[in-house]
């Protein structure tokens, strides 16, 4: 392995580890302070500063060593009894870690920090002589903005680390002038770490997975019984060829070919369970979040997780990550009432917002709830109308599920003033595209001034797709099967004009109906037979096909060098035929579907 490759492997672990380890910290001092007297905890916190102090200083971050050794410092006088944790030294404490959480940010570009603001280190310093703290202004956001750094230059990498490891980690090198601030000379603050001469990229993060090794050991073992199932089938098939046909030889070669369908099965099952990882590592970066909001809001909030041991695949929390940063963010802020407003009604004035995670089935279910004002339904169809997002009439035709859905409409927003939190309309329908992006689907319930939950349901991964394969113009293709619902017999005279569009009533709904050929650009070839019922971002749908095949679960094989309108992907049916995966979202938007009534009055003639 080259030197710069190595520069780049430790740099990249050291994120990793520390990133996970500053995280846990943060959760550690939200609980420090509910309980300021719990020494156990305050040692637990101390060794994890002492950890990513080491680390920084073998990299020769001295940066951070500097800020990481005045924090360290002073959780060592708090748990010696020296000092006594008050809000003011708390405030200080996050924002220090919030720093070094940015710190992390350009060391993950190749590039050495800049100092610490130079208020920040005086608080630090006055906490640790006892004196009184200012109150900041507001509350550190968790990234805070640095100076933009310059190229990386892996070689000067090189040389820094390995003259660090002769020198102590434990001391940081001198700083040049102590009292100047960080922002008053932004260029001789940022210290370079690397260039790579064939690229600028910076040190990618998170691109590798934890495996127990365990699960490894099962991977390897199934591969050697696969392995002796193989030979075995080669005999048998040496035997078949020869003209061997008795019935203990096709018994012992169906024998064979079971054990070898199942062998293959449980090696599929123990490669997927390589890439989960339990979605507590992605849970705990919240609670930080939550308080820090919370108290810039001026509310007192609890976030409670559980399920942290679920396991979801290692992609799929990569892409949650944001999508549950703005439902914890909305329960904190437009969820919970002031702490006036939860006195007047009788509520405790903490808050309790929930996160959970559960595997249910082949599913994993992620409930964000809290216990606050809830949502009514009237008021969501009329802020709504009053936004331009629906007619009146529409409003009036939704029930209380349909009016909660309001929510994940482009530009909804119930706040009636813009604010640095929310306001402006953006989020929520960010975050349903998300989830359905990883082929999942979210839901609300709410309770009129007992609170509302988002419920979130996600296959276990996406490196297998569950999808229902049917047929058009004898062609087959594959629907994501977290979109249907059912499959129901189509008849021509179902089928109503309304506003020059095809419609099917189902159940007492009135629902679109959207031919396959049409969707794809082709002409209809007879009476579609089938409709699937289906449920997309655009609502529920019939979906009308010539046949079915049944459901099959699939890898998706991405077209690269061509990828024709609506298709996601390919894969290959068991007869060995190719099987076009559609993008349902992507063929909505580009058809429209005013000549379904057509299509299907032209076909049934």
């Amino acid at each position: 392995m080259s030197d710069f490759q190595g520069m780049e492997d430790m740099l990249n672990d050291f994120l990793t580890e520390a990133g996970e380890l500053l995280s846990k910290v943060d959760n550690q001092l939200v609980e420090l302070e509910k309980h300021p007297g719990d020494v156990k905890l305050l040692n637990e916190i101390f060794r994890g500063f002492h950890t990513i102090k080491g680390g920084a200083g073998f990299l020769n971050a001295a940066t951070l060593v500097e800020l990481c050794h005045l924090t360290e410092n002073l959780f060592d006088q708090l748990r010696n009894g020296a000092l006594r944790l008050t809000p003011e030294i708390m405030d200080a404490i996050m924002e220090s870690t919030a720093m070094v959480r940015t710190m992390f940010d350009v060391l993950a570009k190749a590039q050495q920090p800049p100092a610490a603001g130079r208020e920040l280190l005086d608080r630090l310093q006055a906490a640790l002589s006892g004196k009184p703290l200012a109150v900041p202004a507001e509350v550190i956001p968790l990234r805070q903005p640095l100076h933009q750094a310059c190229e990386p230059d892996w070689q000067a990498l090189h040389h820094a680390l390995l003259d660090t490891r002769a020198a102590p980690a434990e001391t940081p090198r001198p700083q040049g002038n102590p009292g100047r601030r960080a922002s008053d000379n932004p260029e001789a603050d940022v210290v370079p770490v690397g260039r790579r001469e064939t690229d600028k990229v910076a040190v990618s993060r998170e691109t590798t997975i934890r495996v127990d090794t365990h699960r490894l050991d099962q991977v390897l073992n199934l591969s050697g019984e696969i392995g002796l199932t193989k030979n075995r089938l080669a005999c048998l098939r040496h035997d078949l060829l020869s003209g061997k046909r008795d019935g203990e030889t096709m018994r012992a070669f169906d024998e064979a070919v079971n054990q070898l369908d199942l062998l293959v099965g449980d090696l599929q099952n123990s490669v997927m369970k390589t890439r989960m990882h339990p979605i507590g590592r992605l849970f705990q970066k919240y609670p930080r979040m939550a308080r820090d909001l919370a108290r810039s809001l001026g509310k007192t909030v609890e976030l409670a997780i559980s399920g942290e041991e679920t396991e979801l695949d290692r992609s799929m929390i990569d892409d949650l990550a944001d999508p549950l940063v703005h439902l914890v963010r909305n329960a904190v802020d437009h969820g919970v009432e002031s702490t006036e407003d939860r006195r007047a009604a009788g509520k405790p004035e903490t808050s309790v917002v929930r996160l959970s995670a559960r595997q249910a089935g082949d599913h994993i279910l992620i409930e964000i709830s809290d216990d606050g004002r809830g949502m009514r339904a009237d008021v969501l169809r009329q802020k709504a109308v009053e936004k331009g997002l629906i007619d009146a009439d529409t409003a009036n035709g939704l029930d209380e599920r349909q009016s909660l859905q309001l929510v994940f409409l482009p530009g909804f927003s119930t706040k009636d003033q813009i604010s640095s939190v929310s306001g402006r309309g953006v989020g929520m329908d960010v975050v349903k595209n998300n989830i359905q992006k990883l082929n999942g689907r979210i839901e609300i319930e709410s309770v009129p001034g007992n609170g509302t939950t988002f419920r979130i349901a996600l296959p276990l991964t996406l490196a297998i797709l569950p999808v229902l394969v049917v047929t058009q113009n004898n062609q087959p293709f594959a629907v994501p099967l977290s979109l249907v619902h059912e499959i129901i017999p189509l008849e021509a005279a179902q089928i109503r004009p309304v506003g020059g569009r095809a419609t099917m009533v189902v159940r007492d709904d009135v629902l679109p109906v959207r031919t396959l050929a049409t969707l794809l650009g082709r002409e209809q070839q007879g009476y579609p037979r089938f409709g699937v019922l289906m449920q997309s971002a655009l609502g529920a749908f019939i979906l009308a096909v010539d046949g079915y095949v049944g459901r099959e679960d699939v890898v998706i094989k991405p077209l690269e060098d061509v990828k024709p309108r609506g298709i996601a992907g390919a894969t290959l049916s068991g007869s060995g035929s190719v099987v076009l995966v559609l993008d349902m979202q992507q063929l909505f938007d580009a058809t429209p579907g005013i000549h379904d009534e057509r299509m299907l009055t032209a076909a049934a003639a």
